[in-house]
C-alpha cells in the first residue's frame, strides 16, 4: 500500500481540493473540448507530482552499529575531506547526497545513537549544489554519537525550491538507525560529516537509497 509522509497531509488535501474544483469548473465553463481536456490533464498531472513527492515507502533497515547508511534517496555528488566549521571545527570526510524533486524526501537517521546537537539555521535558497549552500542556505545541523563512530554530523540543506526543513531530532534523544528523522520539502541535499579514516562504501554519482545503502563502515 502506498503511504504518504505526514508532512505532506495539508498540501495533498489542498491540492486535491483545487484539482477537483478545476475539473468541475472547467466542465461547466469551457466548451472547447481540447482546451477542457488539456487543463484537466495538467491539473491531474500536478496532483500526481505532489503525491509522488510526499510518498513514504517502507524501508527495512538492517541495524548495524558498524555502518553508516544513507539518510536520504538521491545521488552522491561529493566525497571529499573538508573543514567543518560549525561543530567539530576540524577536518572531516564529507559525503553529500543531492535529491531531485522526484526523489523520496524523507530524512532517516544514518546510525543509531544519542543526539548530541541539533540546530536550525534560517538562510538563503541557493541551488542545492552551490558551493556555499551548506553555509548560507536554510539548514539544520544534527550530531549523533555512538560507540563505534563517535560523533557524526548530518546537515539537511534546503535548495532553490525548498521552503521548509522539518527536523525531528532534539538533544538527548536516543534514535534508531533508519527511522524517520525529518523531511525537506522540494529539491535539496544532505551532507554527512564522518571521522577521518572512515571507510567509504559509495562512489561519486552512485544512486543512494535512504535507509538501505551503506555509505561508510568501520571494522
Amino acid at each position: 500500500m502506498l503511504k504518504f509522509h505526514k508532512e505532506g497531509a495539508k498540501i495533498i488535501l489542498i491540492t486535491c481540493a483545487v484539482v477537483v474544483a478545476i475539473v468541475l469548473l472547467t466542465d461547466s465553463w469551457i466548451a472547447n473540448f481540447w482546451l477542457l481536456k488539456t487543463i484537466q490533464i495538467i491539473s491531474l498531472l500536478f496532483l500526481i507530482l505532489v503525491l509522488q513527492f510526499f510518498r513514504n515507502p517502507k524501508r527495512y533497515t538492517q541495524l548495524n552499529e558498524s555502518q553508516i547508511i544513507a539518510p536520504v534517496d538521491g545521488k552522491v555528488v561529493v566525497i571529499e575531506e573538508v573543514y567543518e566549521s560549525e561543530y567539530f571545527k576540524d577536518k572531516r570526510l564529507m559525503v553529500s547526497i543531492f535529491m531531485s524533486p522526484i526523489n523520496v524526501h524523507v530524512t532517516r537517521y544514518a546510525m543509531s545513537g544519542i543526539i548530541k546537537f541539533s540546530k536550525y539555521h534560517p538562510g538563503k535558497y541557493l541551488v542545492a549544489w552551490h558551493p556555499k549552500a551548506s553555509e548560507e542556505n536554510e539548514r539544520t545541523t544534527v550530531v549523533i554519537e555512538n560507540p563505534t563512530f563517535g560523533e557524526i554530523l548530518y546537515r539537511q540543506i534546503a535548495g532553490a525550491l525548498a521552503r521548509r526543513i522539518v527536523n525531528y531530532a532534539s538533544e538527548g534523544m536516543q534514535v534508531v538507525q533508519g527511522e524517520d528523522a525529518g523531511f525537506i520539502k522540494f529539491g535539496s541535499r544532505v551532507d554527512l560529516y564522518l571521522p577521518l579514516g572512515t571507510e567509504i562504501n559509495v562512489k561519486l554519482n552512485q544512486k543512494a537509497v535512504g535507509g538501505i545503502t551503506v555509505i561508510a563502515s568501520r571494522s
